[in-house]
């Protein structure tokens, strides 16, 4: 039976603050399977700032074998966009790196971008941990780097290994959220995994990780997480530590 005096929940839309800092997005152009070129990259841009975004931080990825990036390549790729943009964003960059032994060489080298002062975006396989996992993150540590795992809600190797998230938070790790897992744009799977995050007290940053235009749209539906209150401290977080 449905419940007609039940609240309904809030837009994702509506919980984004004024002044928000999004350190995941794929906005820097022709680089990887974000905006493709200069046009996208704008459109993007001003439509995250109709929504209150104040500072985007474009982390392209940097992934051995398929996007092949280099703090060059990347620096370029922004260069051109924030003369394009004009000053109508606040504009940084890093990048979010697929997990690999490579990194323990840009470790060593202290040749990561950087999100903030020593933060470091970094990323797994979708369905397997990878064998590299815990001794990349001893190194970036050992280093003086703090990783931030991204989207931990989507990582299905987690679903039924929970105790993960809290061996890597002990370990020091700190997660970021996507913020369109909250509206089911990942699936279910993502939705359980955000709602047991967020209980535990394991999120401390989100993203919009935003790739292309279509993506905006779903800023406008509810979420479907129950617990979106927490939402609105990690946000803030986000603006804490990045602006």
């Amino acid at each position: 039976m449905i419940n007609i005096f039940r609240k309904s929940k809030p837009t994702l839309l509506s919980l984004i603050p004024k002044g928000f800092v999004d350190i995941h997005s794929h906005i820097l152009p022709g680089i990887d399977d974000g905006a493709k070129d200069i046009n996208q990259s704008i459109s993007l841009i001003l439509e995250m700032k109709k929504m209150g975004f104040s500072k985007i931080i474009g982390t392209p990825h940097t992934y051995p074998g398929l996007y092949n990036n280099t703090n060059n390549t990347i620096k370029e790729s922004f260069d051109e966009l924030e003369k394009k943009v004009r000053g109508r964003m606040k504009l940084s960059y890093a990048s979010e790196y697929m997990i690999d032994t490579s990194l323990i060489k840009k470790a060593e080298e202290k040749d990561m971008l950087c999100l903030g002062r020593n933060f470091v975006l970094i990323e797994t396989s979708i369905n397997h941990e990878p064998l590299s996992f815990d001794n990349v993150i001893f190194n970036l540590q050992t280093n003086g780097y703090t990783p931030i795992i991204a989207h931990p809600e989507r990582y299905t190797y987690m679903y039924n290994n929970k105790k993960k998230y809290f061996y890597l938070a002990d370990k020091g790790c700190k997660f970021q959220i996507n913020l369109l897992s909250i509206v089911g744009y990942y699936g279910k799977s993502s939705i359980h995994l955000c709602d047991f995050l967020l209980k535990n007290n394991l999120v401390d940053f989100a993203g919009s990780d935003l790739h292309n235009i279509g993506q905006i749209e779903y800023f406008k539906e509810s979420v479907s997480i129950n617990y979106y209150r927490k939402i609105i401290k990690v946000l803030e977080n986000n603006i804490e530590n990045f602006s």
